[in-house]
């Protein structure tokens, strides 16, 4: 018996577990497309991210739960996961655990702003497109310096 669900290449999952932001996005009513910069992150088998209860894209994924995620590399754009997928579940953030998680990841701190409810969005891949990359010299850091 064969997984034939969508898969993350090995050498790319690190795409979706450090700290590249995810461009997430969702329908809006009137049909048009709001896309997101988030923070991302991968379980092996669903995108997870997060946003505070009540958000714009919490709203939008309820009524449509269709989304697309695309994470590319720091320092080479030609390495990068797209994911297309279904919002399957929405839980709250306990204690915001996971955004305390995804902050440590991102900013090296605990979330800060802790005033507000957030959620956890639960994507599972239709579709993974990778892009594997090295046809162009990497660039060693911001702005190829």
């Amino acid at each position: 018996m064969t997984d034939d669900r969508p898969h993350i290449p090995d050498d790319l999952v690190y795409l979706l577990t450090t700290d590249h932001i995810g461009s997430f996005s969702a329908l809006r009513p009137d049909g048009g497309i709001a896309t997101y910069l988030m923070w991302v992150d991968w379980d092996g088998e669903h995108v997870l991210t997060s946003s505070p209860v009540g958000s714009h894209k919490g709203r939008h994924w309820r009524a449509d739960p269709q989304v697309s995620v695309s994470v590319v590399d720091h320092y080479d754009d030609w390495r990068s996961v797209i994911v297309r997928g279904r919002v399957i579940d929405i839980r709250p953030d306990e204690d915001l655990a996971f955004i305390d998680r995804m902050s440590e990841r991102y900013t090296g701190a605990p979330y800060r702003r802790r005033d507000s409810a957030r959620e956890v969005f639960v994507i599972q891949p239709d579709h993974i497109r990778a892009g594997l990359g090295g046809w162009l010299p990497k660039r060693r850091g911001p702005l190829g310096r």
